[in-house]
């Protein structure tokens, strides 16, 4: 690769050159810039309980033991600032179903249906700093995986809580140990399947509840089929204490999972 995209924001870790996978953690930091915590209403008591709650806690360690137990490395990209700040994997327009609770590229409301951001509150700068250079880091990573292998397959690494948040619009459909969320361009029924065989010893996996979809950067959804993308939804009892706590022994059993879907993939 050219470069190596590095900021206080996002970071590309590399993996083997002829690996198309790339293992992406958008919602595992906690870190708020001092100048966008000011436009935050909670009291710093309040955001924690809201970092707790809305965090995908432990999910850049088990990203990283996946790729340290996979035959061939995985590239990672890992954001390091907090959901709070701008959510990559949102629409930044009016596409997005999550605008109804508060929930867009820039958040207005909690997990709790509370007051996060000012009624009026303008995104576009938050939207200008952080969320177009991580789309753009992210496009040349595909773009980079796409020259050297042929191919790109995304892996969104996530977590969800047990018990449904206010927030969730579809918080009312099953919520199996390993949520597998799809795209219908971008989820060929092979990758949906090694995924399943690679995560069926957590007590069952399920398609597209209570979180469905996986993400693509704008410029190849929906029109390059080289570009693969599934979506790792584990709920966090799984592997840890909810709902901001430590994580436990089912980690590194979820770590060694995600290695044997990488090296499925690869």
């Amino acid at each position: 690769m050219q470069h190596q995209p590095v900021s206080a924001s996002f970071q590309l870790l590399p993996g083997t050159p002829d690996s198309p996978v790339i293992l992406h953690v958008p919602h595992s930091a906690r870190a708020i810039p001092a100048g966008v915590r000011r436009g935050i209403v909670l009291d710093d008591a309040a955001l924690e309980r809201e970092l707790d709650h809305i965090t995908d806690a432990h999910t850049a360690e088990i990203a990283a033991g996946a790729a340290s137990a996979a035959a061939r490395t995985p590239w990672r990209f890992v954001n390091r600032l907090s959901r709070l700040v701008v959510d990559p994997e949102r629409f930044p327009d009016e596409r997005e179903e999550m605008l109804a609770v508060g929930m867009g590229a820039v958040y207005t409301r909690t997990t709790h249906s509370e007051e996060l951001r000012r009624d009026g509150h303008d995104g576009r700068p938050l939207v200008e700093r952080y969320f177009h250079p991580y789309a753009e880091a992210m496009t040349a990573a595909v773009t980079d995986r796409l020259a050297a292998t042929g191919r790109a397959v995304i892996v969104d690494v996530h977590s969800y809580p047990s018990e449904p948040l206010p927030y969730e619009l579809h918080g009312a459909g099953p919520r199996p140990p390993v949520c597998l969320g799809t795209d219908p361009f971008h989820t060929p029924a092979e990758l949906l399947a090694h995924a399943e065989r690679a995560f069926g010893g957590f007590g069952g996996s399920g398609i597209d509840s209570p979180f469905a979809g996986a993400y693509v950067p704008l410029e190849y959804y929906g029109r390059d089929p080289r570009v693969g993308a599934l979506m790792i939804e584990i709920r966090r009892d799984v592997y840890m204490r909810e709902p901001g706590g430590p994580a436990g022994p089912g980690l590194d059993a979820l770590a060694g999972a995600l290695a044997a879907l990488v090296d499925a993939i690869a």
